[in-house]
């Protein structure tokens, strides 16, 4: 995969973390992981000495097609980018994940492995737990898998209306919706990723978002200049999105509500 991309919040963001507080070494807590959020406290804390800190440097290779995936990365910041590479060497985004989330479903889902491939876009911190573990957690009809499954069937209206999205909607209709997903789980309303990242992700060829790009810029939509797109106005932003954006947010609004138990210690 080539390019390098950065990513910071915007202020707005659905998915935006409300609990600021850091753990040890400044990094963030488990608890900013929305799932470990929304856990009661006894089986928060139940879990919490399993719980492995683990860095997400940019660019690294979470699991690649058919490795066995040994465990379930809970994201506290960061974005990490779901997509599947063809024989000819091209690639395709299908799912993009924030702390709203987990990587690794396969570690429950009984299959272990998936044929798609899972990278840092930007960097962040992630508590992991391992498959045996988390086995254990389904064989009880705990909150955790529970919360889980609900996360995979937001997760399937992802990736379903990515599917559709790619056949059906314009370049520019998906560029805009790649721009707004990716804003939802950063921390700023810019960002930093290179046109052949871009390209990359959305299967096209990288003088097309070069293009298009243009176009969102002359309308005064973003600001765009050497990899570095700066979003202007994003209400007319989402509304040149398709309808897409708006679907699977609502889903994850409708499946993950969000919501925080009481703080305890991390």
């Amino acid at each position: 995969m080539s390019g390098r991309v950065s990513f910071q919040m915007h202020p707005e963001s659905r998915f935006a973390s409300r609990d600021r507080k850091r753990g040890a070494g400044g990094r963030p807590t488990p608890r900013q992981n929305h799932l470990l959020a929304a856990l009661p406290v006894k089986d928060y804390e139940r879990l919490l000495p399993d719980l492995q800190p683990v860095p997400l440097p940019l660019g690294w290779t979470v699991h690649r097609p058919g490795d066995r995936e040994k465990y379930l990365y809970f994201l506290a910041a960061g974005v990490v980018s779901r997509y599947y590479v063809s024989e000819n060497g091209e690639s395709t985004e299908f799912a993009v994940t924030g702390n709203e989330g987990v990587i690794g479903v396969a570690s429950f889902l009984g299959g272990e492995s998936t044929p798609s491939q899972a990278v840092v876009l930007s960097a962040g911190h992630a508590y992991r737990l391992g498959a045996d573990l988390l086995k254990n957690e389904f064989e009880h009809d705990g909150p955790l898998p529970r919360l889980l499954l609900r996360y995979i069937q937001a997760l399937i209206a992802q990736t379903g209306q990515i599917a559709v999205c790619n056949r059906h909607h314009s370049l520019e209709q998906q560029l805009c919706r790649w721009i707004l997903s990716s804003l939802d789980r950063v921390q700023s309303n810019e960002l930093t990723v290179t046109q052949e990242l871009i390209a990359e992700m959305l299967g096209v060829r990288r003088e097309s978002v070069t293009e298009t790009a243009g176009k969102l810029q002359e309308a005064g939509l973003i600001r765009y200049s050497r990899g570095h797109i700066a979003v202007l106005d994003r209400h007319r932003l989402e509304a040149r999105a398709c309808e897409c954006y708006a679907v699977v947010k609502r889903e994850y609004d409708r499946l993950l509500p969000e919501y925080r138990q009481p703080e305890v210690a991390s």
